[in-house]
């Protein structure tokens, strides 16, 4: 009889199909690392009452994964008998989030830190470990309770794109042993290591050209990282994921609500745009002063919209700002000198106090822009 794990590629199903109690999985991005975890969960909660705990990078994350879950159970026709989000308040983060079935099986989907690690008796996935923030710290307060034999045999899985070499994932992905349907037992506590690659996935079913997604990256780090599963020297880059998890603003959204930008009062907001017509997006990134702390509250993007509708869209947001960076290169310089014309020019060498400042991005400015802000972080 047809199963819905049928659906699953073939290297998705090596990894379902792996009952090692220690599980890692190095995978390329856009492969179904989530959606392969999640059908292991639902399969197993369906055969016996149990519980799994998914530590994600994020609150958006950590309910992404819990919606393929809540997928797999309507695949299953294995009915849920409740679901709940967990919040301090309407508008707080997310604490966790929860699917209950009839047969006691339970799956908890929570964004990872130390604090949310501890306290549960449960299978444990790793969403995306290396780009947790912490990963140390997480790894210290989940493993008790996973490892306590008076609790049950429970099992962790580990997923993740790499994110350099000098993190809690890659030194546990470096002690495992790659898994094959014909290797001899695993050792005591040794992992069992799946590595799927862009190539590896595509050549076992996964529909993606290779050439037009390398070519649409343009980033050669990017892609040996992001598709090829290399881990690469973090001393390389310029801010280290974990730096960038660690600050990220949960209020931040792609677009503000127009009442934020026609309010007359609240805290100063600064703005950079990079102005694109055809080939480039338009971002503009606003940031909101917090007592002397830059907060991202928005970036904007406009894809393929004549100047005009994008001069509307934009200057709403410069009339709320304090002050302006444009990228002067380009099609910005045209942009820039008609919004100068209409919101004036900042160049205090100049004794001009506009709104618009005009940036021509050089390489001396980009080593100067990039050099304070790895100091700051």
């Amino acid at each position: 009889m047809p199963s819905p794990l049928d659906i699953l590629l073939p290297y998705q199903r090596d990894w379902v199909g792996d009952d090692a109690r220690f599980k890692i999985g190095c995978w390329s991005r856009q492969t179904g690392k989530s959606f392969a975890t999640a059908a292991e969960a639902v399969a197993d909660a369906m055969t016996r009452k149990t519980t799994w705990v998914t530590l994600s990078a994020g609150e958006r994350q950590a309910l992404e994964w819990l919606s393929k879950a809540r997928e797999w159970s309507q695949a299953f026709e294995f009915a849920i008998a409740d679901e709940e989000e967990l919040r301090s308040g309407s508008e707080a983060l997310l604490k966790q989030a929860e699917i209950r079935w009839p047969n006691g099986s339970r799956l908890i989907a929570i964004p990872a830190n130390p604090d949310t690690a501890r306290g549960y008796s449960a299978n444990v996935t790793l969403d995306e470990f290396a780009f947790h923030d912490n990963p140390d710290g997480i790894w210290r307060a989940m493993y008790p309770s996973i490892s306590n034999p008076l609790k049950g045999q429970y099992r962790i899985r580990i997923v993740s794109t790499p994110n350099g070499k000098g993190n809690k994932f890659f030194d546990l992905w470096s002690a495992g042993r790659d898994w094959s349907p014909k290797a001899p037992p695993l050792t005591k506590g040794q992992w069992s290591r799946h590595l799927i690659d862009i190539h590896n996935a595509v050549s076992r079913g996964l529909p993606v050209d290779i050439d037009e997604l390398r070519a649409g990256l343009n980033d050669a780090e990017g892609w040996a990282q992001e598709f090829e599963c290399q881990f690469l020297d973090s001393s390389a880059v310029l801010l280290p994921y974990e730096v960038i998890a660690g600050i990220e603003n949960q209020l931040a959204s792609v677009a503000q609500p127009p009442e934020y930008w026609m309010a007359h009062s609240g805290p100063p907001v600064d703005l950079g745009i990079d102005f694109g017509r055809k080939k480039n997006l338009t971002v503009s990134w606003a940031m909101e002063d917090a007592h002397g702390y830059g907060l991202t509250r928005e970036v904007l993007e406009l894809s393929n919209m004549s100047t005009p509708d994008q001069v509307e869209i934009l200057s709403m947001r410069i009339k709320r700002a304090r002050r302006v960076s444009l990228d002067y290169t380009g099609p910005g310089v045209g942009l820039g000198d008609y919004l100068v014309r209409q919101f004036g020019e900042w160049n205090p060498d100049k004794h001009q106090f506009g709104k618009i400042e005009l940036v021509t991005v050089t390489n001396a400015i980009k080593v100067d822009v990039f050099s304070k802000l790895r100091m700051a972080a």
